[in-house]
């Protein structure tokens, strides 16, 4: 009977967790079918329900949704892939490879990821007007091609891999970097899955450093463009919740695809 008890608590506890967690993406999804007379409204009849919201949003002249689209989509994949790429290359180089102030460098790398992003503003504004940089492509994604998370995350990962497999690499003939590509990438699956998920929710979702670099309609991102389609007086919601709806879509998309490799990559870089 006491088993039980605890059973019935710990359902109860998390059934209820998940009511306040998926509700608002519900009552979003639910105002994203309503017309404008009804967003205020609790609950509308089914027959009020439309899918012009969605209409307008995706084939209306008056928002390019579709660039704002592959905007999102464009700096979200370039992100995601330089960071995949050159965190698994730094991790691995302070995880296996011994160098003068290897570890006053990672060191450095924790450090830089207590910094709030609010800190370096004004800095990274000047250092990319200075560049030329400001509303474009390079702006949006080279200054962040890189993470101390992300270095961190796969650093952690690489010290779990038993040298004996990279020796044997060696002794093959292998050079670093081919033990590096052919033997640790391989068997990093797992982390990598877990940064490909972490870095393309965090950049598909960004919004103030697209906000602040962008000055033009055609370069906004997704999140920005739905951003601008309520002002001070008025706000067309049933239209911005329709388009935060497509904005899900990729990032579950992503999910599914890397979530047999996720969990098992966070438990195998230390974090909780």
């Amino acid at each position: 009977m006491k088993r039980l008890l605890v059973r019935v608590l710990f359902y109860t506890i998390v059934i209820g967790y998940a009511v306040i967690t998926v509700g608002p993406f519900l009552w979003s999804l639910f105002t994203a079918f309503k017309m404008t007379p009804d967003i205020n409204t609790l609950w509308v009849p089914l027959d009020r329900l439309t899918l012009a919201n969605f209409e307008n949003i995706v084939l209306s002249d008056e928002y390019p949704f579709a660039r704002w689209f592959w905007n999102s989509l464009i700096v979200a994949a370039i992100v995601t892939a330089g960071n995949v790429i050159f965190n698994s290359m730094a991790g691995y180089a302070l995880a296996r490879i011994n160098f003068p102030g290897r570890r006053v460098l990672f060191l450095i790398v924790l450090a830089v990821m207590m910094v709030p992003g609010q800190v370096i503003l004004v800095p990274m504004y000047m250092l990319l007007s200075e560049l030329d940089w400001i509303n474009t492509y390079a702006g949006l994604t080279v200054p962040f091609l890189t993470q101390g998370f992300g270095i961190f995350l796969m650093r952690q990962f690489f010290l779990s891999i038993p040298r004996d497999l990279e020796e044997a690499g060696f002794l093959d003939g292998l050079s670093r970097w081919g033990v590096f590509w052919r033997i640790v990438l391989p068997l990093s699956k797992p982390a990598l899955a877990a940064q490909t998920i972490f870095m393309f929710m965090g950049n598909w979702n960004s919004f103030m450093w697209p906000n602040l670099l962008t000055t033009s309609e055609e370069m906004y991102t997704l999140p920005v463009g739905l951003n601008s389609l309520y002002g001070e007086y008025d706000a067309f919601w049933n239209h911005v919740l329709a388009g935060a709806m497509f904005m899900t879509i990729p990032v579950i998309i992503v999910f599914i695809i890397f979530q047999r490799h996720f969990i098992k990559g966070l438990a195998t870089t230390g974090l909780k």
